[in-house]
């Protein structure tokens, strides 16, 4: 009985060549938990794309990660002064986003990164004058540029890119290698149009391995059902039930990542609306679990345990049974199956 992540195998990699073509030269993504596939499945199926390439979060996954992938490893993180050292091959690329870390970085491969409208890290256009002499002790496989998902100013990410590119063509860097992040596929080729003698390469993570919905699913099994009437005491807090039903134990807790949820950027009127209707009916101890019964995302009874979760099916609902599976809404990045099943 588990938390299983079922996946349509040949959907799924039907999608990764559809992206593959939208995106030549594509770099595949893969950080954190590997977008909930984990990074020996990704690194396999990089290979199984040809990709040369494979970008990761940190040291420590390519570390990790080194001995599944036999090509390039791209950390995506960029490097620090007195960060703890992780023994890595050569074939290892460092990102760097100041001119004191491309300094710290003598003889390495590394990935410049440039600030963008993100304004999270990389060099402005007042470093370019000393990045300019900091490259020659490096071996510099590129820039970088990581663009934001939205641009609520109306503002094109072709045009910031270029902006960019004519930055850095006037200070006399090397052009010939510039990663991006976030631009579509047409946005894409019109800067391949612009620039001829400059590889764009994009950096691709939810897009490639999340991009088409229907090919993936989560399913926890029923493991337990316990009928209650209401006023029934129940659970580690013995609340009472509001009304009759049954008490459904399903694979999927906490350490599966059941129950997380990353904080959501909320625009317009009805989406805000919905997320102070959550809160209030949190204050109450009702909480949406992600588990669908009877085509019904239903409820928590109590907080999700460590490796189950409790939900509260109600009496007019058909009764479930011990085996079945219960269709589960979860995040892919934050969720740890237990098993993963290819169909």
């Amino acid at each position: 009985m588990a938390l299983t992540l079922y996946v349509d195998t040949a959907r799924w990699r039907a999608h990764h060549k559809h992206v593959l073509e939208q995106f030549p030269g594509l770099v595949p993504v893969c950080k954190g938990n590997g977008y909930g596939f984990g990074h020996e499945r990704l690194a396999e199926e990089a290979t199984r794309l040809g990709s040369d390439t494979l970008a990761v979060g940190t040291t420590y996954e390519a570390a990790r990660i080194k001995d599944w992938f036999s090509g390039d490893l791209l950390v995506l993180t960029p490097f620090r002064r007195g960060e703890e050292p992780v023994p890595l091959p050569d074939r290892v690329i460092r990102s760097v986003s100041s001119v004191d870390g491309v300094h710290g970085l003598v003889g390495a491969r590394v990935v410049v990164e440039v600030m963008s409208s993100m304004k999270r890290h990389g060099v402005t256009e007042q470093d370019l004058p000393q990045l300019a002499h900091a490259i020659q002790d490096v071996r510099l496989e590129g820039f970088a540029i990581h663009l934001p998902l939205d641009r609520t100013d109306g503002s094109d990410a072709v045009e910031e890119v270029i902006g960019w590119m004519d930055r850095l063509r006037a200070a006399r860097l090397p052009l010939h290698t510039m990663f991006v992040s976030h631009l579509k596929a047409d946005e894409l080729a019109r800067l391949q149009q612009q620039f001829p003698q400059t590889r764009f390469r994009a950096r691709i993570g939810t897009r490639l391995w999340l991009g088409d919905h229907e090919a993936t699913e989560y399913r926890g099994s029923v493991l337990d059902v316990t009928r209650v009437a209401k006023g029934d005491r129940f659970g580690y807090r013995q609340q009472k039930a509001a009304s009759d039903g049954w008490l459904v134990v399903v694979a999927g807790g906490t350490s599966h990542g059941v129950g997380l949820e990353a904080p959501k950027a909320l625009h317009g009127v009805m989406p805000r609306a919905k997320g102070v209707a959550r809160a209030g009916l949190a204050t109450v101890n009702r909480n949406l679990a992600p588990f669908v019964w009877s085509g019904k995302q239903r409820w928590f009874a109590e907080p999700p345990h460590m490796q189950v979760s409790i939900l509260f099916v109600p009496s007019d609902a058909a009764e479930p049974t011990v085996g079945e599976e219960l269709v589960a809404h979860l995040r892919h990045t934050t969720t740890q199956f237990d098993r993963l099943v290819d169909r």
